[in-house]
């Protein structure tokens, strides 16, 4: 007798659990940031001291897509994609830390919008 109950709820327990964590999918997704894009440029002693390859490390870290590059003035400009908060991230990093040879003067931020989308797979170094 006790055993079909058990069989019955050895069998339903699975199915209970998914319907949770399907909920708590649904619900995490629901109150998800928006997605978030940003245009940035970086001043200071940012070529020749490796910027770009620390920058391509710490947005992947981060969880952010979009690309870097160095400018023919001696800046280092770039996007970056994602949810606020690693957007945010990845500004201050960009504003405070960079390489550990580089010299941050100041960094500009520009074109600061949500978006419905991420337009990149990953982070890039553009040539």
């Amino acid at each position: 007798m006790c055993a079909l109950p058990l069989a019955a709820a050895a069998v339903a327990a699975p199915r209970i659990q998914l319907q949770l964590l399907c909920r708590g999918l649904a619900a995490a997704m629901s109150t998800a940031r928006p997605l978030k894009s940003v245009d940035y440029e970086v001043f200071g002693r940012v070529q020749g001291v490796c910027f770009r390859m620390y920058t391509e490390d710490e947005a992947r870290k981060i969880g952010v897509v979009g690309w870097v590059k160095n400018t023919s003035k001696g800046t280092v400009t770039g996007q970056v994609q994602g949810p606020e908060e690693k957007v945010n991230s990845m500004k201050s990093w960009l504003s405070n830390v960079g390489s550990p040879s580089s010299r941050i003067d100041r960094t500009t931020f520009s074109n600061e919008k949500t978006i419905s989308k991420l337009e990149y797979s990953n982070f890039t170094i553009r040539y």
